[in-house]
């Protein structure tokens, strides 16, 4: 089994790289593409959408077939033929299907995880798996920054997706080989998400968990390139750096928040802390918004470390799952957490559109104050949930 959750992780680094490397790109697939802000705002939400849409079934198919054949089948399918079709695309529509393709394809990675830790390991180091496998699975969200500018410029970005087709075919074919399912729960085709979804407890949580990752996932998969490159005219490899800096401090936030629900003994009030903590960045990169240097990179980093909280968040949901809708659990949640940055990429790049850049950084300190304010409202919601760390 250790092979096999060595080979998820593999599988998760690619899922972390696929929801962000848009950013790094943007310059060049303008370039070529002919690809606006607002289509690779399409294009990001796409993944974040086709990912979300597919939450409910591929629960089903956790509790039903086991994550083992789930996550084969969608992950060649769905990564390794989108990572082609983005490879030979020669229009902005081209893309947004690829995009659309790797969302379907990352889509049962995480959730397979957290399914075999929920049914294999003890509930009091959910939530520590849980972050952990976030926190390696960022690796990713890395590959995706500085070190993806170096295979552009090196290889150029074709060449690169491509290679990326045929790593994530390779992954795939390993899951095949070395991951096993759990034990079936007995009695497990009996429920369904309606009996989820009337669970009072869960409301405020589901709340949290669609704002919680919602501005570290907007900026880091698409706004902080284009934020860059038209405030402060950064060149592919100047985003490069900016994106790694915020990629590595998402990275620390998910180590650093997995086991501080053991060491404070509460998983609410460190959500609840550091999503505050998240807010307050995002609202002073609205006050400054071209600030510059140390103080904007500070800022950015801060929203990933701090706005890092998912996998907690998903340990709070988690602990109030019947044992047999534990991947219809896990999913909803996730779906939640997915889907709203799909539609907020969508959203924000007709917000985007429409604010003229009068200065250049008018838009986007546009988009800072929305997402500072969605993460506060979700915070107060939060504040009426029933803290559980068992």
């Amino acid at each position: 089994m250790r092979a096999g959750i060595a080979c998820l992780v593999a599988a998760y680094v690619l899922s972390q790289f696929y929801r962000a490397f848009l950013a790094v790109l943007a310059p060049v697939l303008k370039t070529e593409l002919g690809a606006t802000a607002e289509d690779l705002a399409s294009a990001s939400g796409l993944w974040f959408l086709t990912f979300a849409a597919m939450q409910l079934p591929v629960g089903w198919a956790l509790d039903h077939i086991g994550p083992r054949r789930t996550t084969i089948a969608l992950l060649a399918f769905g990564g390794g033929g989108g990572a082609l079709v983005f490879g030979m695309a020669t229009t902005p529509l081209a893309i947004k299907l690829a995009m659309a393709l790797i969302g379907i394809g990352c889509a049962p990675v995480l959730m397979a995880s957290y399914y075999i830790f929920a049914r294999q390991f003890p509930p009091a180091v959910f939530a520590t798996l849980a972050s952990a496998m976030i926190g390696f699975g960022s690796l990713g969200n890395i590959a995706g920054s500085l070190p993806l500018a170096w295979a552009v410029q090196a290889f150029g970005w074709r060449e690169t997706m491509l290679g990326l087709a045929v790593t994530t075919l390779l992954v795939a074919a390993l899951l095949g080989l070395l991951l096993r399912d759990p034990d079936r729960v007995e009695g497990g085709s009996k429920g369904s998400v309606l009996d989820l979804l009337k669970m009072p407890a869960l409301w405020p949580i589901l709340i949290m968990m669609s704002v919680c990752y919602l501005p570290a996932g907007a900026l880091r998969g698409l706004w902080v390139g284009p934020y860059y490159a038209d405030v402060f005219g950064a060149d592919t490899a100047a985003v490069g750096r900016a994106t790694l800096v915020m990629g590595l401090a998402m990275v620390l936030g998910n180590f650093a928040y997995g086991p501080l629900d053991r060491l404070f003994r509460t998983r609410k009030w460190v959500i609840f802390g550091g999503n505050l903590a998240c807010a307050a960045a995002l609202l002073a990169l609205w006050a400054h918004p071209e600030a510059g240097g140390g103080t904007t990179l500070a800022l950015i980093a801060a929203v990933g470390l701090f706005g890092s909280s998912f996998a907690i968040v998903i340990a709070h949901g988690r602990a109030f799952f019947p044992p047999h809708l534990m991947g219809r659990g896990v999913t909803l949640l996730n779906l939640f957490g997915i889907g709203t940055v799909g539609a907020a990429q969508i959203l924000t790049g007709r917000v985007h559109a429409a604010i003229p850049p009068t200065p250049p950084s008018a838009p986007y300190a546009a988009l800072f104050l929305l997402f500072g304010l969605v993460l506060l409202a979700g915070c107060l919601i939060y504040l009426i949930s029933q803290d559980r760390t068992d």
